[in-house]
């Protein structure tokens, strides 16, 4: 802190939502910024009830935290303003004047286009609405009458608040090789999923960033088309506990054991100095809500060691469960 960028590692789905949300209770976080589309869901589960938001900040758990939603977004209106009410943030979130709007006719072009279905799109519109913003044709949040209420500079208000010494994340979606760029592709997302991008959606210069942090789940996902080394079989990924559903399209996620090289990548591209490392009580289930690091088995101990060694950046937050809190934090 004062700012610190949140990104995933792999595919995506490594529980950026759950570590975002404990941050936000645990550090009392001022500003959060999310940034990306509709296509990517983060899962919260607090105070007994589980939250898949596609719009709102993860951060939204801790009630005065200002919820921002950067110019570099693409915002889907109806599920917005679904999702504000769902979470009662209406008087705490803004949305820059300059966020693009995705349209119906871009979710019809998606569920159409044949070589998008073959990628294994979710069908939001999210390519479609990101072309036609580089054609500069694009609707913008400020020409939108139900966003009015919600307008305002996204880039001047989170550069303020790290100025003034204000705890704010940069809330990144999707994970690194889903990367336009640095991805699987061609069976990647839109854009860019890096940390570097995801400072410049949220309008924030790289030198006024103090933590990259780097969430890797214990091991892998993905859903859709594309390459996963290591993959197995669904039926060997159900007996380890790794099958799971994705929760923003309830497709199943294929799995694979945890790829140190890609972890390796991960870490270059994005600068991590931080990891956090979720679904631990996936690989050793009696880790299950475990809240303090010396509680934890030796089997479970020797892995986050071996993660640190390897790829050479601490893992400072380990979760160990589905609830917010079920965390073991390791920081100073």
């Amino acid at each position: 802190m004062p700012c610190t960028v949140v990104v995933g590692g792999f595919w995506g789905d490594e529980g950026k939502g759950k570590i975002v949300s404990y941050m936000a209770l645990k550090d009392k976080v001022d500003v959060c910024v999310r940034v990306g589309s509709v296509n990517a869901a983060h899962t919260v589960c607090f105070e007994g009830k589980r939250y898949a938001l596609h719009m709102v900040p993860s951060c939204f758990v801790y009630e005065k935290c200002r919820l921002l939603i950067g110019a570099g977004a693409n915002v889907h209106v109806a599920k917005f303003l679904e999702e504000v009410e769902l979470t009662n943030v209406k008087s705490r979130i803004g949305v820059d004047r300059q966020v693009s709007i995705i349209e119906e006719k871009h979710a019809e072009q998606d569920r159409t286009s044949a070589h998008l279905r073959g990628i294994g799109t979710t069908g939001w519109g999210v390519g479609p609405a990101i072309e036609e913003r580089v054609r500069r044709t694009a609707k913008l949040a400020k020409d939108i009458p139900e966003l009015q209420p919600y307008l305002t500079d996204v880039a001047l208000e989170v550069n303020n608040a790290i100025d003034s010494g204000k705890k704010v994340i940069l809330e990144g979606t999707q994970g690194l090789m889903l990367s336009l760029f640095h991805g699987t592709y061609p069976y990647v997302t839109g854009r860019d999923t890096s940390a570097s991008a995801v400072c410049s959606e949220a309008g924030v210069g790289p030198t006024k960033v103090d933590e990259v942090l780097v969430v890797f789940k214990s091991f892998m996902t993905r859903v859709g088309a594309g390459p996963l080394p290591g993959e197995i079989p669904k039926e060997e990924a159900v007996k380890r506990g790794w099958f799971e559903i994705a929760a923003g399209t309830g497709r199943e996620r294929r799995s694979a054991p945890f790829n140190f090289e890609i972890a390796k990548r991960a870490i270059m591209v994005n600068g991590a100095t931080q990891l956090a490392l979720t679904k631990l009580d996936a690989l050793y289930p009696e880790c299950k809500g475990v809240r303090r690091y010396d509680d934890l088995p030796k089997g479970a101990k020797n892995f986050v060691a071996e993660v640190e060694r390897q790829l050479g950046v601490p893992v400072v937050l380990i979760g160990t469960g589905p609830d917010v809190l079920d965390i073991i934090d390791r920081r100073t």
